[in-house]
């Protein structure tokens, strides 16, 4: 499993990097003092945990927990036990509170060993989007791609298109790991591509442009060389 670490707190850094140090089955692959670096790199590299601190500058582990894919799981490590509540709603594996001992840490990884990531995805297959009154529940297989328009997104699927209030980090967050931004105002699934040039993406016969600064992005999505 890839692995970071997302702290403004050097020394906490550094304790968690020799306790993953103990686990094989865990890649470390950037550690971060700032949340948005810490975004800008979930954004365009898979990765199956993060270590978060909740308490940090310019935007906090809650908001940026909002804002990761929901098959990137995450371990809250903080020094305030008053966030407990509210990082179990955005369904944290665990909430591990400084100092954290060894032992602690041991028993929280090892409960997150034991859950394959596949699971994880499975379970979010469905998802929750809510158009005015209406909640509608969709199966992301049948999502073909997400257009922003304003405060809007509409969500194009095989049978019809579902306007909603979200923002495009919003509804990243709802979606599986399959699901890619690839320009400002749309996110596509990755897995109904048709096919895809330069310059644009093919689904079906819609045509969705690719954003200069996600082509890199997407290019390791789709595991081109």
């Amino acid at each position: 499993m890839k692995a970071i670490i997302v702290d403004d707190e050097p020394k906490a850094i550094e304790l968690l990097k020799s306790y993953l140090q103990h686990f094989n089955g865990i890649e470390l692959m950037a550690t971060f003092r700032n949340g948005l670096k810490a975004f800008e790199y979930l954004s365009k590299e898979p990765t199956d945990i993060v270590f978060l601190d909740i308490n940090m500058p310019h935007i906090s582990g809650i908001s940026l927990s909002k804002m990761i894919g929901k098959t990137t799981r995450v371990i809250f490590t903080t020094a305030h036990s008053d966030y407990a509540v509210e990082s179990y709603e955005v369904q944290a594996v665990d909430y591990l509170l400084k100092p954290i001992s060894l032992e602690r840490f041991t028993n929280t990884v090892s409960k997150l060993l034991s859950q394959p990531v596949k699971e994880v995805a499975e379970k979010n297959n469905t998802i929750q989007v809510k158009s005015g009154s209406r909640t509608h529940l969709l199966k992301a297989d049948d999502i073909l791609f997400l257009e922003k328009d304003g405060n809007y997104i509409t969500y194009h699927t095989l049978s019809a298109k579902i306007l909603s209030r979200a923002s495009i980090s919003e509804a990243l967050h709802s979606l599986p790991d399959h699901f890619t931004q690839v320009q400002r105002s749309y996110i596509v699934n990755t897995y109904k591509i048709s096919s895809i040039d330069s310059e644009a993406i093919h689904i079906g016969q819609n045509i969705i442009p690719i954003g200069a600064s996600f082509k890199d992005s997407l290019h390791k999505k789709l595991k081109f060389s």
